[in-house]
């Protein structure tokens, strides 16, 4: 089956949760799965429950507090460094039909990684291999080289009025 390029984008919530939702479709059809997380070090609940499904493996590439994007350092980019190596021992090891960056889009934003780094991977990526980005502030050439994009919109959030992040929902 050929694999394609999917990129989940926008300032509306949903982006992770899409690409999760993906890998748990996928992994039902026992397909094996590899979740990237980029700039993500801390807990989330999908780690907990995904640790029990044989064939989703996710790693974190980020650090253990978020940050802006003047805050980078060069650990960050070291962390995203090991990230992109790690996506690419993934697709070449053939084990793997489904493969995640998880907030790469704002990686590139950030000036964490390269942008013509990530379109490298794309391009050398198995043709098999279904990969989905997700984050936000895609930019445009990422847009041009995905197949499918799905931009999420924010309507109305409750952050708008004070409720923080809330366990179980946002992480």
């Amino acid at each position: 089956m050929k694999g394609y390029v999917q990129l989940y984008t926008g300032d509306g919530k949903g982006k992770t949760t899409a690409a999760l939702g993906l890998a748990l479709r996928s992994a039902g059809h026992k397909r094996r799965v590899f979740i990237g997380q980029f700039m993500k070090g801390q807990h989330y609940g999908e780690l907990s429950a995904l640790a029990d499904i044989d064939e989703i493996d996710i790693e974190q590439f980020g650090d253990a507090v978020c940050i802006r994007r003047e805050e980078v350092t060069d650990l960050h980019r070291q962390h995203a460094e090991q990230g992109i190596r790690r996506i690419e021992e993934i697709l070449s090891s053939g084990i793997y039909q489904v493969v995640i960056m998880d907030e790469i889009a704002v990686t590139i934003w950030f000036g964490i990684v390269d942008l013509e780094r990530v379109l490298g991977v794309l391009q050398r990526r198995p043709d098999g291999v279904e990969m989905i980005l997700t984050g936000r502030r895609a930019p445009e050439r990422l847009i041009e080289a995905a197949d499918l994009v799905t931009e999420m919109q924010e309507i109305r959030h409750y952050y708008r009025d004070g409720v923080p992040a809330r366990e179980g929902i946002e992480f």
